[in-house]
């Protein structure tokens, strides 16, 4: 091969341009850095992180912020991905990482995911704002009062409020709050969120506490850390919490207990079968022909075909439904 033929294939070898890990045969980089001489020792665990997703350096105030928001999400119990972690051990003591990636996946909704929604919800809404944001506390409360009107007449939770546990009061808003105005990073989400406490139960007739998670979703999303990645912080803080939950359910057993709880106080009843919602057809009554139906409401086949037919001597009586079969008839009530 001539050196013309090296120096072209040289230039057609792809490329893949990355500012995080990189290595040569003597030296590991870091978002620009030396990994053993600049980070090792040097920088902490949540700081790192921080910089990871951002790819700039946090100050002082952002990572304090920050790893208070880790460790209010580390652990809370007993909690649905807490047990699934246990349990996934207890049924595959080799597989510490199906145990862990266990409790990560269950990481929804109802649990954790709460930091997402209400770090999104409070982005859309002062997104949506015209003109200047508030500046004071009767300027936000306004705002706040609007939003949560907003989400009660659409029939929509507002993220972030209530807790089935704390329901005086989450003792965790107030703490994180607190640090924020300290760092000097109480900003709009936070600022909306605290709003909302205050003024919700004139919207809704009743007080509901301002959760850990929601008040961890607005401090990360007034850190200006990625709306879609929220979920990924507090999965990563959970992550050293279910570490803790199996380093104790190695010393201190309880998920056999909880299976042997349910094995063997289960009690055997009859099938439930499951019913699909019938099709209900017009309620006017009309002795029209089935094609005068909605297609996507038509059955598979016509009616003559699946009509039984009248015994001999007979006349075939006409059901309400115009030609449907009696038993089918029955079967929307």
């Amino acid at each position: 091969m001539t050196d013309d033929t090296d120096d072209q294939a040289l230039i057609e070898r792809p490329a893949y341009p990355t500012a995080l890990g990189a290595s040569t045969p003597t030296t590991i980089t870091l978002l620009g850095t030396d990994l053993a001489r600049d980070v090792m020792g040097e920088v902490g665990f949540g700081e790192l992180a921080f910089w990871l997703a951002t790819q700039r350096s946090p100050t002082p105030g952002e990572t304090r912020v920050f790893e208070a928001v880790l460790a209010a999400l580390a652990d809370h119990g007993f909690t649905p991905t807490a047990i699934v972690t246990r349990l996934t051990y207890l049924s595959a003591p080799d597989s510490v990482q199906g145990a862990l990636a266990a409790g990560l996946l269950g990481g929804g909704s109802r649990f954790l995911g709460v930091t997402e929604d209400c770090g999104r919800f409070l982005h859309e809404v002062l997104s949506g704002v015209d003109g200047p944001l508030p500046t004071d506390d009767e300027g936000w409360d306004a705002l706040a009062l609007e939003t949560v009107r907003a989400q009660r007449t659409a029939r929509r939770f507002v993220p972030g409020l209530g807790h089935h546990v704390h329901k005086d009061g989450d003792p965790r808003t107030p703490r994180l709050l607190r640090i924020a105005a300290e760092e000097d990073l109480l900003g709009p989400h936070l600022s909306l969120f605290a709003a909302i406490g205050r003024v919700h139960p004139q919207a809704l007739g009743r007080k509901l506490p301002l959760n850990g998670a929601g008040v961890c979703g607005a401090a990360l999303a007034d850190l200006g850390l990625p709306l879609e990645l929220l979920r990924g912080f507090a999965l990563l803080a959970r992550t050293a919490g279910l570490i803790g939950q199996l380093a104790e359910e190695l010393r201190h057993p309880v998920a056999s207990e909880v299976f042997l709880s349910v094995d063997l106080n289960n009690r055997s009843v009859a099938p439930d079968p499951y019913l699909p919602d019938p099709l209900t057809p017009p309620r006017h009554r009309r002795r029209s022909s089935w094609l005068n139906w909605p297609r996507s409401s038509r059955p598979l086949t016509t009616p003559s075909t699946t009509a039984p037919a009248p015994p001999p001597g007979r006349t075939a009586r006409r059901t309400p439904t115009s030609g449907w079969p009696r038993s089918s008839a029955s079967a929307r009530h």
